[in-house]
């Protein structure tokens, strides 16, 4: 039997693995987010601090009107999720009924 894959502890939590799939499509402002993933201010602040202090995550102040700040996946952010994805795929593999 193999080993059971590494998980990213940093992407393996409910708000950070849903923040992250929104983030590794497009980047997205903190009120859009906020709205996608129904979570508080303070809630959200935290998980994007977490992810920012892992070096996941880029912050970009934009001015359109208002000022408001703009969030991306970093390109060690997208690789580290396309990682955590990949070991996602390797879990569900091992369910699989053999032929």
């Amino acid at each position: 039997m193999t080993g059971l894959p590494k998980f990213d502890r940093m992407f393996h939590q409910a708000v950070r693995t849903r923040l992250a799939a929104l983030l590794y499509r497009d980047a997205s402002s903190f009120s859009d987010l906020k709205a996608a993933l129904a979570i508080t201010d303070g809630n959200l602040d935290a998980h994007l601090r977490k992810l920012s202090a892992a070096g996941y995550l880029h912050s970009e102040m934009q001015v359109e009107g208002r000022t408001r700040t703009v969030y991306s996946l970093s390109p060690s952010g997208m690789d580290a999720f396309e990682d955590y994805l990949d070991a996602l795929d390797e879990l569900l593999e091992l369910t699989r009924p053999l032929p």
